[in-house]
């Protein structure tokens, strides 16, 4: 058996699962990063292991992160102090091998849910295809012929700092972004709305919603185009929480490449919405270990 563990700046999500992504038990907590930083991240998942050792013969360690990864080393290259404080340089591959003699692999946390979606998802069978999570912010992921494609300096697929028109893609197309634009729209203080009210909205018809989206589209299209223009990836795979409205945004988004992709390149490219949910991150965190472990 595998522990599977999943690090978000506000939860870190955990499961036991065998080689094949079957779960035997799910379980999160709450990440408290701003309140114990790296080191309270690394004693809550040594904790984690313990308690899986207890109970199940674990066989190594796959961990799904937030921040920049060298899954090489098994280190974290870069996380924003903002985000998670006094975590980059934690090596879990080092603490994994000398607190329990486990294997592990690491890799980010959107690499590992695009892994997911190759496994079990919407990338099945493509031979290449880009992951886009439109969350808190905006992430993305290139993988070709079943591996990530990490760049340079590992930062590959980091969309958010793409230019789009009126700014960065992060301000453009989070779902952050959009819940607070609805908020400022209607006069609401910020923080007083989520997007499960923001999409209520938008069926009822209310005008900020409408346009707030449409807006949201119009710069998730731009992206969109900026890589298949770089890439002409096989499949856009979109994902995150607001992407789980498929039936509302399909056709919008659609409507938006139509006009922007040539009628032969829109016609190869395929759009694909997520379909692993909130365990994408850890079952590419173990796709990922059991390539590196050649299993």
């Amino acid at each position: 058996m595998y522990l599977c563990i999943d690090i978000g700046g506000t939860a870190i999500k955990y499961g036991v699962t065998d080689a094949a992504g079957t779960f035997a038990a799910h379980g999160s907590m709450p990440t408290e990063a701003q309140e114990h930083g790296g080191p309270g991240i690394v004693r809550k998942v040594n904790a984690l292991v313990r308690t899986a050792q207890e109970k199940h013969a674990l066989r190594g360690v796959a961990i799904s992160t937030a921040g920049m990864v060298d899954p090489a080393a098994g280190s974290i290259l870069y996380a924003l102090e903002a985000s998670i404080p006094r975590y980059q340089g934690v090596n879990w591959k080092a603490v994994m091998r000398e607190n329990f003699d486990l294997p592990a692999a690491v890799e980010n946390d959107v690499n590992c849910a695009a892994l997911g979606e190759l496994w079990k998802g919407a990338g099945r069978g493509a031979s290449s295809f880009f992951a886009m999570t439109v969350g808190t912010s905006i992430g993305g992921c290139l993988v070709m012929d079943g591996r990530v494609v990490h760049g340079a300096a590992g930062s590959a697929g980091e969309i958010a700092y793409m230019r789009v028109p009126g700014g960065r893609l992060h301000e453009r197309c989070s779902a952050a972004g959009l819940v607070s634009a609805v908020c400022r729209a209607k006069g609401l203080p910020d923080g007083s709305l989520d997007g499960h009210d923001v999409f209520d909205f938008l069926a009822k018809g209310d005008p900020a919603a409408q346009e707030e989206v449409a807006l949201l589209i119009e710069s998730l299209a731009d992206a969109v185009t900026n890589v298949v223009c770089v890439v002409n990836p096989e499949r856009i795979v979109l994902g995150g929480g607001i992407m789980a409205q498929e039936a509302v945004l399909r056709p919008r988004v659609e409507d938006a490449l139509r006009t922007r992709l040539s009628p032969p390149v829109y016609a190869a490219t395929e759009l694909s919405f997520a379909a692993t949910g909130n365990d994408a991150g850890m079952l590419g965190a173990l796709y990922h270990f059991l390539q590196e472990q050649g299993v």
